[in-house]
């Protein structure tokens, strides 16, 4: 059998053979990589750079190792992560930021609406009503206004539903003069009333509470009353189911089951209204208090004491 001449017979005892410590392939010394494995032979001149297997580049020097082969990520790739991050950062910065946004933006509707001076509202059929006016001094009271009355008109406006009254009040200018139509016990009455702002309100409602001579009490459980209609009439009143022993109210000779309909002048339609005109008389004075005790209607002075 004819051999190449290039290439000595591996089993000619002159050719200068080696063996590869890897693989123990027997191949020329004059080689640098072991064709078989590509393991480093020696140091000899001759390169090696037969094409590895498919997907794996040539090895041209050194020993194979993972770190010479680890894939690097294309530049879509790092495209791809960069708008990854972008986004989930905003989607961060979007859930913090959102909520701050709306807080600083309830704080300056806040500010910037104006104030009647009620307890709140609530829907009735006719439009909206409060169960009191607060603080003392504020819009509603010095309008004329009373817990239980129903407001039908806000400045030429037809009141449907207490979100529109809200939303009426945060447009409203500050200091704005308004007509009000209002009902109370039937009757269809007009006032105008000039609105205030936060800080107005919050003012008066403190004067009120850090007033220097307290405030008055009356000696009646106020958990325990109840509106009612005076019969024959569209007129209603607080039922007093609870008189505190020896107490103003008592003292004065009111009665549990009177209907108070009245509270130093001042009609009274709700629960509220009659325990806020209580808190506002000045302790030690004497109030008129109008009840109705069955058919008959009774004027009775009482000399309030102090809470």
């Amino acid at each position: 059998m004819s051999q190449n001449p290039e290439m000595p017979s591996l089993m000619d005892p002159t050719s200068s053979l080696i063996t590869c410590s890897n693989c123990r392939s027997v191949m020329p010394a004059e080689l640098r990589f072991c064709r078989n494995c590509g393991f480093r032979l020696s140091d000899a001149t001759s390169e090696y750079t037969e094409p590895m297997r498919a997907g794996v580049p040539s090895r041209v020097s050194g020993p194979v190792t993972a770190k010479k082969y680890r894939r690097k990520m294309s530049g879509m790739a790092w495209i791809f992560v960069g708008l990854l991050v972008f986004f989930v950062g905003a989607a961060a910065f979007t859930a913090v930021i959102s909520p701050m946004k709306q807080h600083v933006s309830s704080v300056q509707q806040q500010r910037d609406k104006s104030y009647a001076g009620t307890d709140g509202w609530e829907k009735t059929d006719a439009g909206v009503t409060f169960d009191s006016v607060n603080p003392p001094g504020g819009p509603a009271d010095q309008a004329g206004l009373v817990g239980g009355d129903v407001i039908v008109s806000w400045d030429g406006q037809r009141i449907q539903s207490e979100d529109q009254m809200n939303e009426l009040m945060t447009r409203t200018p500050v200091g704005k003069t308004v007509e009000v139509v209002y009902m109370r016990d039937g009757e269809t009455r007009n006032t105008k009333l000039t609105t205030i702002s936060r800080d107005q309100f919050k003012r008066l409602d403190e004067a009120f509470r850090e007033r220097p001579e307290g405030r008055g009490q009356f000696g009646f459980e106020d958990g325990d009353t109840e509106v009612v209609e005076i019969p024959g009439t569209k007129v209603h009143g607080v039922r007093l189911d609870r008189i505190y022993q020896s107490r103003p109210a008592d003292m004065a000779g009111i009665k549990q089951g009177d209907v108070v309909i009245e509270f130093d002048g001042v009609p009274i339609r709700t629960p509220d209204e009659l325990v806020m005109r209580v808190q506002r008389a000045l302790p030690y004075s004497t109030v008129k208090v109008v009840v109705m005790r069955g058919p008959e209607k009774l004027e009775i002075p009482v000399k309030m004491g102090k809470q």
